[in-house]
């Protein structure tokens, strides 16, 4: 059984959906924010030495970091909602589940941590969303051309884009000036394994 350590309004909320896609066994460990500071409690210490969420316990293995749990998923599930077989949709599949958080993520949280910052952090803040509407018109121009991130098929990558992008819609101006990533979003909440993955994780603030 695989036990995910799973923290409120986080990335974690991915991993849920993924099990509930194909369909492994989990349960989930539930940890709430420190409502001050809005950072993980430190039980979470105790999994894993940096004391964040999304962990995985499974066989005996500890799997830190969004990313790396969804390739140990797909490899758990014999390859399902891993890289499509055309060469080029698997290079996509590769490029979006890495730029998910090498990319787009970072200026989404720096905005995020400025928004708190009195004066300068809404100095700061101009300059910040140009930065994160070259990424929404680039993410825009990809999906109206493909349902999927890596083509016709849900993937994994589709799973690791979801928290950005429901964090852009949420805080940062997507909106529905770009209907084919609106039209993605809305296509990905009504999947049923997305709803019950909502349904047993929690509050979730970018849904």
């Amino acid at each position: 059984m695989i036990v995910v350590h799973h923290l409120e309004n986080s990335r974690s909320q991915r991993v849920l959906w993924m099990l509930e896609e194909l369909g492994l066994p989990y349960e989930i460990r539930r940890y709430e924010r420190n409502k001050k500071t809005m950072l993980a409690p430190p039980e979470l210490r105790a999994v894993h030495p940096l004391g964040k969420s999304p962990v995985i316990e499974d066989d005996g293995r500890i799997v830190a970091e969004t990313g790396a749990i969804v390739e140990y998923l797909v490899e758990k599930a014999d390859g399902r909602l891993g890289p499509p077989p055309h060469r080029d949709d698997a290079l996509r599949y590769r490029f979006w589940l890495h730029y998910a958080e090498g990319s787009m993520m970072p200026p989404l949280l720096l905005k995020l941590v400025l928004a708190r910052i009195p004066l300068f952090g809404k100095a700061a803040l101009k300059r910040i969303q140009p930065m994160i509407d070259v990424h929404l018109d680039y993410v825009e121009s990809e999906l109206a051309r493909r349902p999927w991130f890596a083509g016709d098929q849900l993937t994994a990558a589709d799973v690791m884009m979801s928290f950005p992008l429901e964090a852009a819609r949420s805080r940062a101006g997507l909106d529905a000036s770009r209907p084919a990533t609106i039209a993605w979003l809305d296509k990905v909440h009504a999947r049923p394994a997305y709803r019950t993955a909502l349904a047993k994780g929690g509050p979730y603030a970018y849904a």
